[in-house]
């Protein structure tokens, strides 16, 4: 019988979610933020966590997943931090969901 990837339990690769996140930025990255723009190899957007109103001070860059919040301070390193502040979920639970999207085994070998 299958496991579904929610309710396994065990360590989650974090780099291997993140590095598949990553190959595939420019399109997780729009889909997580959906009212923003390219500027350069920057996602600006709207910090969906506060009443931002105009694009400008929240840049997420495609290239490294690093992404701020220039007004807030609010900052990650990686694609799954991102959609773990987006989605307000535990850094677990939205590597979990992240690796769905992509088909993607989010556990690590030994947890398998």
């Amino acid at each position: 019988m299958a496991t579904n990837a929610n309710t396994r339990r065990g360590l989650i690769d974090f780099a291997r979610v993140n590095s598949a996140a990553l190959s595939d930025a420019r399109r997780i990255v729009p889909a997580l933020l959906p009212a923003g723009r390219m500027d350069g190899v920057e996602w600006v957007a709207r910090n969906p966590q506060r009443s931002d109103r105009r694009l400008g001070s929240f840049k997420i860059n495609l290239d490294t997943g690093k992404w701020a919040d220039f007004a807030t301070g609010d900052r990650g390193g990686d694609l799954v931090s991102l959609a773990a502040f987006v989605s307000g979920e535990s850094q677990r639970d939205a590597a979990i969901h992240l690796a769905q999207s992509l088909g993607v085994d989010p556990f690590e070998e030994a947890a398998r």
